[in-house]
């Protein structure tokens, strides 16, 4: 397989055990007009739908991948540049279930750049937001007990 990104890989390994095992998946793993590329495209339109920070279940991600392939009328949301995935790649041995220790300055590092990332995105998302015309804003007027 060539190096490829870790989310295809983890889905083309999944979808590649689950035909050598299921026939009738097998068949529609071979349509001509399917590619894992238009599959990890469909599986990231459909996270997008769902909002701008989305973690999902591999179970999940997968039955969106089983699905691309056995459905013929799939249609492609088209995603932004700026969309990224991550894949969070075991292996079968028993080291991959062990917690990863940090530090406490690794630690306080991940904490700062998640802090930073969620500010660029609500920085985006309030630049894309259309100001209030003159008409919209309602005067709030505070009542006086005396």
């Amino acid at each position: 397989m060539s190096k490829q990104n870790p989310l295809k890989e983890a889905i083309q390994s999944y979808l590649d055990e689950r035909a050598k095992v299921d026939e009738l998946f097998a068949v529609a793993y071979k349509k001509k007009n399917k590619s894992i590329d238009e599959c990890c495209t469909y599986i990231m339109g459909e996270a997008k739908k769902r909002g701008n920070a989305v973690c999902m279940s591999d179970d999940e991600v997968f039955g969106l991948a089983v699905h691309y392939y056995d459905e013929d009328n799939i249609k492609l949301n088209k995603l932004p540049a700026n969309v990224k995935a991550s894949a969070s790649v075991t292996s079968n041995n028993a080291s991959a279930s062990k917690p990863v220790k940090l530090t406490e300055e690794d630690e306080k590092r991940a904490r700062e750049a998640a802090i930073k990332r969620l500010a660029e995105e609500q920085y985006v998302l309030l630049k894309k937001k259309p100001s209030r015309s003159k008409k919209e804003v309602t005067e709030v007027q505070q009542m006086s007990l005396f």
